[in-house]
């Protein structure tokens, strides 16, 4: 699979937070949150932690709990937002998946490229 740059930006990330608390961002500033999404994308914990959750567990799609060992995110403060970066080979449904379990429709995807 092709490795992927993904340039994200997180408006207001004090306040951005997924719908469930029980899988939601709960830190205190960029090195906090690339943590928690560079984990998320590492390892499929969040995604198994949510997929128990859901009505019928087995019916979620498992290509949702792909992962990537390699993942590498940096997040710094930038013009009063927050920009990511993220390398990976994961699909862009992945990521998405996870961002919005951790904080929900709070972030865009400025460029895509490849790595």
């Amino acid at each position: 699979m092709a490795r992927n740059h993904y340039y994200l930006s997180i408006a207001d990330l004090a306040h951005a937070r997924g719908g469930d608390p029980r899988f939601a961002y709960d830190g205190a500033g960029p090195d906090d949150f690339a943590a928690a999404l560079q984990q998320a994308l590492r390892d499929d914990a969040l995604f198994q932690r949510w997929r128990a959750a859901q009505p019928d567990p087995d019916a979620v799609d498992a290509s949702l709990g792909a992962t990537d060992p390699a993942a590498q995110v940096q997040a710094k403060v930038a013009d009063l937002r927050t920009d990511v970066d993220l390398i990976t080979d994961l699909s862009m449904s992945v990521v998405r998946h996870r961002l919005y379990l951790l904080i929900g429709a709070a972030w865009q995807l400025r460029d895509l490229r490849a790595a």
